[in-house]
């Protein structure tokens, strides 16, 4: 199997997409922060549907880490990650620096309100999502692709990215992918591999109550009724919640009075020291 190219530049980044585009190929995006799993892989797959050329970015950004979160701890698994996107068929990965992405004197954010603002994950990472905007946006003018792919697990960074790209009329379609979960319905995520084994097994708490919980909404139950509900039984799992709650599925804001809008169930909480998030529509 030959060897799946890496751009650690802009400037190598560019010169292969233009290589592309002079064949007249479509390219897609999928942003990663490495650590790979089957649902990242779920999303190139997603792209190559799309388009003919697929680059994956892998940088762990710094931007997006509060100042009580541990950049350093992140994993990176850089061999494996180019293993799996290799068997994967993607054609590119773009592997930046921090220093090439934020070079010295870098002095530049990108302001965010809307989806951004919905008292959901801002209200515990303020900064997160400011950070996500300015990495992602420089992601959209340095590899200038047709399509992005998002996976739906991260529903709040989803809607932030697709509105920051409307808002700036940047000429890229965000698309999001259907969450990657184990046969346990558990999503996804880097994260999993810190659970112990009992709290492993606590976790498929999360899918099955949501499930539940969607399932009370759509029967005619309150939203105040149903969450309350569902809380308690996330608290029984014994997770420390952040949040459950049902939103406007676009714009996640507060849902009006009356009913009728599309609704996603989001969560967060904690089980011993990690931090899990989900989302399913109601």
């Amino acid at each position: 199997m030959a060897t799946l190219p890496v751009a650690r530049t802009v400037k190598a980044l560019r010169a292969e997409v233009s290589r592309w585009r002079a064949s007249d190929e479509r390219v897609a995006l999928v942003p990663t922060m490495g650590a790979l799993h089957p649902g990242h892989i779920s999303l190139v797959k997603a792209a190559q549907r799309k388009a003919k050329r697929v680059v994956v970015s892998i940088f762990v950004n710094p931007a997006q880490f509060a100042p009580t979160e541990d950049f350093s701890k992140y994993p990176r698994t850089f061999a494996n990650d180019r293993a799996m996107l290799a068997v994967a068929q993607a054609d590119l990965i773009f592997a930046p620096t921090v220093e090439e992405m934020y070079p010295e004197g870098f002095a530049t954010t990108i302001s965010l309100d809307g989806p951004a603002k919905a008292g959901l994950e801002d209200a515990f990472r303020p900064t997160h999502f400011a950070g996500v905007a300015t990495v992602v946006g420089k992601l959209f003018t340095q590899c200038a692709p047709d399509f992005a792919l998002f996976g739906e697990k991260d529903y709040q960074q989803l809607k932030v990215v697709t509105r920051m790209a409307r808002d700036l009329d940047l000429p890229v379609k965000v698309i999001g992918a259907p969450t990657v979960r184990e046969t346990d319905g558990v999503a996804m995520s880097s994260r999993n591999r810190y659970l112990s084994e009992t709290e492993r097994a606590a976790a498929a708490a999360i899918p099955r109550v949501m499930k539940e919980t969607a399932e009370q909404i759509r029967g005619g139950a309150s939203l105040s009724t149903a969450l309350k509900r569902g809380r308690a039984a996330l608290e029984k799992a014994g997770f420390s919640i952040d949040y459950l709650e049902a939103r406007n599925a676009d714009t996640l804001a507060q849902p009006k009075r009356g009913g009728g809008e599309k609704l996603r169930l989001l969560f967060a909480g904690k089980i011993g020291t990690t931090r899990l998030i989900d989302n399913i529509a109601v």
